[in-house]
């Protein structure tokens, strides 16, 4: 009867029964799992509906824009068509004082005019620079002519670059060499050539336009240029580590499918063959404004690495960085495939042709 009562007493002065409370930590523990859960949802959408990274689509929505680039000094490589010449109009939306190099002075002369007509920029802010990557020993040159105009150098954007089509086994090794001089060694000289400036002011920014083909190991008919983009991703990623601790930072950007014209001038199997191919404008690919425009959301925030791709692309590079292994197993099981859906979209039916460079 005392035991009765005393139950009884005990369920009326008790605020909550006691057969319904638990240790606090454990509403922690559903805490922690609902917001892992939500993570892993967000993570999800995010990859299978953007056309970055994750860290630079956060980047896009909360870190710094370009504007904070305006009155930056910035070097574009390969500014007459394509990546180039869209990253041009960017910066120069963004207040940027510019330099545009490529070989072809004519196209970066039609470059610097429309970049005057949409930053609002003057004459005096674009300086067109005609450079042959290649040329090595006019890189010391180039570089003392921009100081000249412009007394600094803020940002260097190593952009020009050369693709091929041919198989691995059949290709020559002057194509080899060529690609290796366009997309490797020419930005190796040229920011050689620009450093000791930088490191001088104790500030400066490194960006080269890599590739989606600089991280994954899937040539299919274009191995010389994907062997120089991995090539390229080394050599930069050696030199980040090396010039951080003076302010300088080293930025790899690795586009995957952009709709250009570099087919137009991709180079064949043979030495002297270049091919004058056209991109399928049916199949998916990023627009050059838009990979431009990350582009600079990167190079505002300083990232070190930034995928710009769309997917599959995108969830290609998530696949090979966390599991190769089956990476490199799914590209063997569906490289046939993909070799034969190259192969319609720069066969004969897109009126490919072979045209001699001494021609």
């Amino acid at each position: 009867m005392n035991m009765n009562s005393n139950v009884s007493n005990l369920a009326v002065t008790t605020l909550y029964p006691i057969c319904y409370s638990g240790p606090p930590a454990m509403d922690w523990l559903y805490l922690v799992n609902g917001l892992a859960a939500l993570s892993v949802v967000v993570f999800f959408i995010m990859l299978l509906s953007g056309d970055s990274d994750i860290f630079l689509q956060l980047m896009e929505r909360f870190g710094k824009s370009q504007e904070c680039l305006a009155g930056k000094v910035v070097w574009i490589t390969g500014a007459s068509s394509g990546i180039g010449e869209a990253l041009a109009y960017e910066m120069a939306r963004a207040q940027c004082r510019l330099v545009l190099s490529a070989r072809r002075e004519e196209e970066l002369e039609r470059v610097k005019s429309e970049c005057i007509r949409v930053g609002c920029l003057n004459h005096e802010d674009v300086l067109v620079l005609k450079l042959d990557i290649k040329e090595f020993c006019d890189h010391e040159a180039a570089v003392q002519q921009v100081l000249k105009t412009f007394q600094r150098i803020d940002i260097l954007v190593n952009n020009a670059g050369r693709t091929n089509k041919g198989e691995w086994t059949t290709t020559s090794m002057a194509v080899d060499q060529e690609l290796l001089a366009v997309n490797v060694l020419g930005p190796v000289s040229l920011t050689r050539a620009v450093l000791p400036h930088m490191v001088s002011r104790s500030q400066g920014h490194i960006v080269v336009t890599s590739s989606v083909a600089g991280k994954l190991g899937a040539a299919l008919y274009a191995g010389s240029y994907f062997g120089s983009k991995h090539a390229l991703q080394g050599w930069f990623d050696a030199l980040r580590p090396e010039v951080y601790s003076k302010n300088i930072n080293v930025t790899s950007i690795c586009p995957g499918p952009i709709y250009t014209n570099i087919l137009q001038h991709a180079l064949k199997e043979n030495a002297g063959e270049i091919l004058q191919g056209k991109m399928d404008p049916n199949k998916k690919r990023m627009s050059p404004m838009r990979c431009a425009r990350l582009m600079t959301i990167a190079i505002a925030n300083r990232c070190d690495e930034a995928w710009i791709s769309t997917t599959p692309g995108l969830v290609s590079l998530y696949i090979n960085q966390y599991f190769p292994n089956t990476f490199k197993w799914c590209i063997k099981i569906f490289s046939s495939r993909l070799m034969a859906e190259i192969d319609s979209e720069l066969g004969d039916g897109n009126a490919e042709t072979i045209t001699k460079l001494n021609a």
